[in-house]
């Protein structure tokens, strides 16, 4: 079956164009437009007016100072109120009452029937005074005129005339007439003046209280930007903190929930007020709401403390000026002052600013110390600070193990007489036996101490910067000891503990540096052997109480409130050596930062302090040594060194082999050496020059043998 297909497009093929011949396009003319309606266009042109920020500031501000006025008027009417009336008392009566303060309650109480009682007083007066002061105008009217009468008699005896006997009378009449002349003037202008000062007054009373609604305020003071802190925003903010106790006892106390609150006092760069709490609210319900009670104070979290003082059921707050925290502090005293000395017994070192801006310095006389905080917080540069300042008293010895090994301690070569830098486990193992060098010197000084109880030693200060990477060593010794761990048997957790426990009184001292603390790479043991305690951010509230202590994070200690990244080198500080406001058992301090060039230009300081120091970047553990040569290495470029300080340095290159040394010790292999020591400015003396020339003869010797 054939099907017929009908085409209804015919295909024609195009048609070519001629040469030469210029092809016209032709553009057809857009449709015209509808014209837009009068009334669209109007009603849009009302609406751009209507909606601008201009139209809606001139708006705001029409309706804020009409509100301003009757605003004002409430808080007059209320003033007046309170003045006529008991009710101020009744009002903080019940604030008192609410509180659980009954003494001060039954104290307003009695102000407030010896009120109602003198009110009484005055009404009944009223009774009789209508009487008393027609009586009083008739007499005083009575002897007004009898004196001036008698005066104008005296006038006309003086001048003869006696019409002047009415004169100083007819004075006072034409007086009281002028008065009530100007009156007649004054009083159509008074009248029309008077209702326009009033609402002037008004307003101002208005103004200066803010009294108008919230959207009808200027947008700064919507926002609470650079808004004052006064007695009503903390009590609302109190009020508004979500603790149902707290809002009921406010609500009771009406306008006078600002009974509850001390003083506001400014504190460095913010202000500080004690609030006393109502019965039944505990503090650590506030404590619990730090960010809402900042948010309520238009402050960031971070711009609020809670702290705890002596006085029961009440908080102390800190607020800081909005921003304040985030500016940086000035430079360190250790940089600006190049002419600084230190004292470790009796000095303080400049470590920062406290939250009020005074200068917060830290005591180091025999005090432990432990600082710890998240990674990149600073706390390298906290623990340096404190090295830098001991290091310009030239009595103070180091010994340094940095487990980071970045040369964040480079600068301390030349300066430390030991100096390791490094993560590996070859580190960590020689950073353990710098620490059992320690417990030698310590248990040496000890003896020299039961022996002779007025000897004084020079402080030993050793410092482990990332102490967490000793805790967490996985190497053994050959006696199956571990280096790392938490237990008995682990060799630096037990050199650690033996300094905490016993080094303090003979001036060894531990300080260490750790980051993000856990029970594993910080033992509980050794973080309370340290006497201070300082913390940078954290990341938990357990983590702050393994950092600084239960009781100081109970007493509203709280590095782990602080902000990451943002409040670097802000350390929260546990101890005795710094000084912390009566009630506190801790305070914040920003810290200063001190660079690496400012860093080495201080212990260029030190070092020229000193004789000559020579830093060992490794403990030599081999059971072999060459005594001579090794008091060669110790006595560095010097040409004389304090037999003293060479015993302490041969201790500090081997303990094995020198740490039970005495001056007869050294003095016997000098003596053997032809390098005898000897007195210069009254002090014993080992010379290089004479140490050098024994050894080059001990040389030349041992090849004249070999030859022989």
């Amino acid at each position: 079956m054939s099907e017929n297909v009908v085409h209804l497009h015919k295909n024609t093929p195009p048609t070519p164009e001629p040469a030469n011949v210029t092809t016209l396009t032709v553009v057809p003319e857009p449709a015209p437009t509808t014209p837009v309606p009068l009334w669209v266009r109007s009603g849009r042109a009302v609406k751009h007016v209507a909606t601008h920020e201009t139209t809606k500031t001139a708006a705001r501000a029409a309706a804020r100072h009409t509100l301003y006025v009757a605003g004002g008027a409430k808080i007059a009417a209320k003033r007046t109120w309170d003045g006529r009336t008991a009710s101020r008392y009744e009002r903080m009566f019940r604030a008192a009452e609410a509180a659980g303060n009954y003494e001060v309650a039954a104290e307003w109480e009695e102000r407030g029937q010896q009120f109602r009682a003198a009110r009484h007083r005055r009404r009944m007066d009223l009774l009789h005074s209508p009487v008393d002061a027609a009586k009083g105008v008739a007499v005083g009217a009575g002897v007004g005129i009898g004196g001036l009468v008698a005066l104008g008699i005296v006038m006309a005896i003086a001048t003869k005339d006696v019409t002047h006997v009415v004169t100083p009378l007819m004075a006072v009449i034409e007086f009281i007439n002028l008065m009530i002349t100007i009156v007649q003037v004054v009083w159509g202008p008074a009248l029309t003046i008077g209702p326009f000062l009033a609402l002037l007054a008004l307003w101002t009373i208005g103004s200066k209280q803010q009294a108008a609604p919230q959207w009808a305020l200027p947008a700064n003071v919507r926002n609470s930007e650079g808004e004052p802190i006064t007695p009503s925003i903390v009590v609302k903010a109190l009020r508004d903190l979500g603790v149902a106790p707290l809002r009921n006892a406010i609500k009771e106390m009406g306008d006078a929930g600002a009974s509850m609150l001390g003083p506001i006092r400014i504190a460095g760069c913010g202000v500080e007020v004690d609030v006393t709490l109502p019965s039944g609210v505990s503090t650590i319900e506030v404590q619990n709401r730090r960010r809402k009670l900042a948010e309520n104070l238009s402050r960031h979290e971070h711009e609020v403390f809670i702290m705890i003082p002596q006085a029961a059921r009440t908080v102390r707050l800190w607020i800081a000026d909005s921003g304040a925290l985030d500016e940086p502090i000035g430079p360190s005293p250790l940089v600006t002052d190049e002419t600084m000395t230190a004292d470790y017994a009796k000095g303080r070192a400049p470590w920062g600013q406290d939250l009020r801006g005074d200068a917060a310095a830290l005591s180091l006389y025999q005090r432990h110390l432990l600082i710890t905080g998240l990674s990149n917080q600073g706390k390298t540069a906290a623990l340096r600070s404190l090295a830098l300042w001991a290091s310009l008293d030239r009595r103070v010895e180091f010994r340094i193990a940095d487990l980071k090994g970045a040369g964040d301690w480079s600068m301390f070569d030349g300066l430390a007489t030991i100096l390791i830098q490094g993560p590996t486990d070859e580190h960590v193992i020689e950073a353990t036996e710098m620490v059992e060098g320690l417990v030698d010197e310590m248990n040496q000084r000890i003896a020299q101490r039961q022996a002779d109880p007025t000897v004084v030693f020079d402080p030993l200060i050793g410092i482990v910067d990332e102490a967490q990477v000793a805790f967490m060593c996985p190497a053994i010794d050959d006696q199956k000891r571990p280096y790392g761990g938490s237990k008995a048997l682990s060799r630096y957790f037990m050199a650690v503990r033996k300094v905490h426990n016993q080094g303090r009184v003979v001036d060894v001292l531990m300080y260490e540096g750790t980051q993000d603390p856990t029970d594993q790479n910080l033992p509980k043991l050794v973080r309370e052997g340290a006497h201070t305690r300082a913390s940078l951010a954290l990341g938990t509230a357990a983590q702050s109480v393994m950092a600084l202590g239960e009781k100081a994070v109970n007493a509203g200690a709280a590095p782990h409130l602080l902000r990451q990244g943002l409040d670097k080198g802000t350390l929260v500080i546990a101890s005795d050596g710094i000084e912390i406001p009566k009630g506190q058992s801790s305070i914040t301090v920003r810290t200063h930062f001190i660079g690496d060039e400012d860093a080495k230009a201080i212990t260029a300081r030190a070092k020229a302090l000193r004789d000559g120091v020579t830093t060992l970047h490794a403990i030599d553990r081999g059971e072999d040594r060459d005594p001579l040569a090794d008091i060669a290495s110790v006595l560095g470029d010097k040409p004389r060194v304090r037999t003293k300080d060479v015993l302490a340095r041969l201790a500090a290159l081997s303990a094995d082999a020198y740490g039970g040394w005495s001056f007869i010790d050294l003095k016997r292999v000098l003596d053997d050496a032809g390098a005898e020591p000897h007195k210069s400015d009254g002090v014993m003396v080992v010379s290089r020059d004479r140490v050098l020339r024994s050894l080059a003869n001990r040389a030349t010797d041992g090849s004249a043998s070999a030859d022989g």
